[in-house]
């Protein structure tokens, strides 16, 4: 399969995703516990955004944007678009992932102070899961055309069932990744600080912190599921589809922290991402007959989401009960999770 993705290139972005990794955990180990708050979470969001637009704009540049080979402007341009509309749709579909993050923590009752240090983990292991996803769709890809069929037709699928879904509530209860974990491990009916084990009665037994970050990464990869062949349909260059994957993933935290206080205002925004993954869909079933050109996917999803988001503001929500509800409290602690 062709790509851009040089060994240089490919080293810088690796070296780039390392550095930031630690510094990320650095400044977290450094400020301890805390409650993120709007400012903090805005301030890294920008970050986030302004590192990938920078990485982007060289990439642009080292493609030959500049230059004075008109083969190698178009093909700048060209990647430069796709990475811009990938990372877009990613982030897109990320507002969904956060949702669920917001269900998972509200279900548990994660003390705000806890939820940083969660997410960090959880989306750690979603990139070294999403990774290797990436890497078996592109050879799949490779290797057999008529997958991108199988994409585009789950995809189209994927789109309906989110509309059909949006405005209601999910449940945790019946939850299969929920029950695993209850069967897999002895929880503790209340949290030790940021620990993920702790002793109760005696006994060593899992903090709900560690449940928690487990279901994020569990999701993430049900979600990677979606929007890992949505980029498939943008893009199959390999280094393209994994750089904008992981630098929407990298500011997942902080646009978790952003969005979770706002999240019922943009209720419509599910039928949104479903017109989005239906296009997208639509687009690669159509890839040998027709090249929809990824400026036009570019503006129908920024179109979308923008007049998505505009309508929630317009259209009040319908109202609906917040669960709150803490699993294993007031449980007996000796009994095991299968008894809870």
């Amino acid at each position: 399969m062709l790509s851009v993705g040089t060994p240089l290139l490919w080293s810088l972005f690796g070296g780039f995703v390392v550095v930031a990794l630690i510094l990320d955990f650095f400044a977290m180990n450094k400020q301890g516990a805390h409650k993120v708050s709007i400012g903090e979470a805005l301030l890294w969001t920008l970050v986030w955004v302004a590192a990938s637009f920078a990485f982007v704009a060289f990439l642009w540049w080292q493609l030959g944007g500049l230059g004075p080979d008109p083969a190698a402007q178009a093909l700048a341009k060209t990647k430069a678009i796709e990475f811009v509309t990938g990372y877009l749709v990613e982030k897109a579909l990320a507002v969904d992932n956060i949702f669920v993050f917001l269900m998972l923590f509200t279900y548990f009752a994660v003390p705000p102070e806890f939820q940083k240090r969660a997410l960090m983990i959880g989306i750690l292991a979603a990139l070294v899961l999403r990774g290797a996803l990436i890497l078996v769709g592109a050879w799949l890809i490779s290797e057999f055309h008529w997958v991108l069929y199988v994409f585009g037709a789950f995809l189209v699928f994927t789109g309906l069932k989110m509309w059909l879904a949006a405005g209601k509530e999910a449940e945790l209860d019946d939850n299969p990744a929920l029950k695993w974990v209850r069967r897999s491990f002895k929880i503790s009916p209340s949290y030790d600080g940021e620990k993920f084990f702790t002793r109760f009665n005696g006994k060593s037994m899992a903090t709900p912190l560690l449940v928690v970050v487990l279901l994020i990464g569990i999701v993430d990869v049900v979600f990677a599921v979606d929007s890992i062949p949505a980029i498939f349909a943008i893009t199959t260059d390999p280094f393209i589809v994994l750089t904008s994957n992981v630098f929407a993933i990298l500011g997942l935290r902080a646009m978790y922290f952003l969005l979770a206080g706002v999240h019922e205002k943009f209720h419509l925004l599910p039928y949104g991402l479903s017109l989005v993954l239906v296009l997208i869909g639509a687009k690669m079933l159509m890839i040998d007959f027709y090249k929809i050109p990824v400026e036009w996917s570019l503006g129908a999803t920024g179109i979308i989401l923008v007049i998505t988001m505009i309508l929630s503001l317009l259209i009040k929500p319908k109202s609906s009960t917040p669960r709150g509800a803490f699993p294993f409290e007031g449980k007996d602690p000796e009994k095991t999770p299968d008894q809870h």
